[in-house]
């Protein structure tokens, strides 16, 4: 079973695991490898922490089979807030990784749900998240109702990326889209 709840700095560890796994997955070949290798969980878990820690909203799926301590209980986060691009939208999504082995399971949509919840509540009307052009997994989010609402080019680790807006608005679409399931706190 899988609970979505907030994060709290214990699992700041296993988070950066996650980040490090299904980023060396799903960038591999989009950004240089030189770079995905240099990934470092300690660096990583260092600035979860602190996003932690200053109450930005980031949620974790994590495994209630599995008690503290005893392997990993975090499956996938997700993170957003305030729009950095308010002409977008409202609020953006920042984050959103699930483990490969957890994948297809809802876990993904159920974390966008309480992001979105959590967005909702803090006055947003509307979400949008910026997704890489050849990231493999960006159909995920049509299937939740988002739209394509800008493109651009971003340069990230030397190598120039395009990458494309995805919309909510209203904010309503995305929790349509991915309905409540069990244990969803914000």
């Amino acid at each position: 079973m899988i609970d979505i709840r907030r994060a709290t700095p214990a699992d700041a560890v296993q988070i950066a695991a996650v980040h490090l796994a299904t980023w060396r997955n799903a960038y591999a070949g989009i950004l240089p490898d030189d770079y995905l290798a240099k990934l470092s969980i300690p660096r990583l878990a260092a600035s979860y922490d602190r996003m932690i820690r200053a109450r930005e909203g980031l949620f974790v799926a994590a495994r209630r089979d599995v008690p503290r301590g005893h392997g990993p209980r975090i499956v996938g986060f997700a993170n957003g807030g305030p729009s950095r691009q308010g002409s977008i939208a409202d609020a953006e999504i920042s984050l959103l990784y699930v483990l490969d082995d957890w994948r297809d399971q809802g876990i993904g949509r159920r974390l966008m749900r309480s992001l979105g919840m959590n967005l909702a509540a803090d006055g947003a009307s509307s979400a949008f998240l910026w997704v890489l052009r050849d990231n493999p997994n960006r159909w995920f989010y049509n299937r939740l109702g988002g739209e394509p609402a800008a493109e651009g080019t971003i340069r990230f680790a030397g190598k120039a990326l395009t990458q494309t807006a995805i919309l909510w608005d209203p904010i309503e679409k995305l929790l349509a889209a991915s309905p409540a399931a069990g244990n969803t706190e914000f």
